[in-house]
């Protein structure tokens, strides 16, 4: 997996949690309500937070409150489709980081996706 290649979202929807492990860039899969369905390795090492301890809570509001804005969280509540490419900083529980960040979901969808890459990494 690629998070720049244009079929991440078929890659991440059928990817079980090993292949999710083995990306090298961070992968949240959480609910349409928010609700971290997996977080995988590489998220883990980036945030200092274990995929035990986030799993069932609330992305927005318990795990990255500093996404809980206009350009991340509200970009999920939106209607259909969504696939952007932002620039942000993650404050919350680290010192501020810089990361690129992908939001995806399908219009229909129960799942979707944040994903994270630290510039500088692979």
């Amino acid at each position: 997996m690629n998070i720049d290649q244009s079929s991440l979202l078929d890659d991440l929807e059928k990817a079980d949690s090993q292949a999710l492990d083995a990306a090298d860039f961070g992968i949240v899969r959480m609910r349409t309500d928010g609700t971290v369905i997996a977080y995988n390795a590489y998220e883990s090492r980036l945030s200092g937070l274990s995929s035990a301890s986030v799993v069932g809570k609330c992305f927005f509001t318990d795990v990255a409150p500093c996404t809980n804005n206009f350009m991340v969280a509200e970009r999920f509540n939106e209607s259909g489709a969504l696939d952007v490419e932002i620039n942000y900083v993650f404050t919350y529980r680290m010192k501020p980081t810089k990361v690129c960040l992908r939001l995806l979901r399908r219009a229909a969808a129960t799942e979707q996706y944040l994903v994270t890459l630290k510039p500088g990494s692979p």
